[in-house]
């Protein structure tokens, strides 16, 4: 059963949210952005367009469009050519954040 979440939720920018957030936001979005995004009207009853992330405190709806997505995806060196994250930047940023990231992969020698 699902119940509205009551944890708050932040509106903001990609650029604004700290070096972690964005870190942990590209682990959960390997593909790039541009296909996860969700829109919703705001208190204004404007049409926004942005990236659901949720952390155990709170649900970080970070505004961009499809564009904006797409072209932080190609700016960003986390990526690679094809919009994908670099192996390096996924085991690096798994070492980080290493509880919540796992892949199913790890740990497959231990039997």
């Amino acid at each position: 059963m699902n119940t509205p979440s009551s944890k708050p939720r932040v509106i903001t920018a990609f650029e604004k949210l700290s070096k972690d957030l964005q870190e942990q936001i590209k682990l959960e979005n390997p593909e790039g952005f541009s296909e996860n995004l969700i829109t919703f009207n705001n208190k204004d009853g404007d049409k926004i367009s942005a990236l659901r992330f949720e952390t155990d405190e709170k649900i970080y709806l970070v505004k961009m469009s499809k564009i904006v997505a797409q072209q932080l995806i190609e700016d960003d060196d986390d990526y690679d050519e094809d919009g994908n994250l670099t192996d390096d930047a996924r085991e690096s940023y798994e070492d980080k954040y290493d509880s919540d990231f796992e892949g199913e992969d790890d740990d497959e020698d231990d039997n």
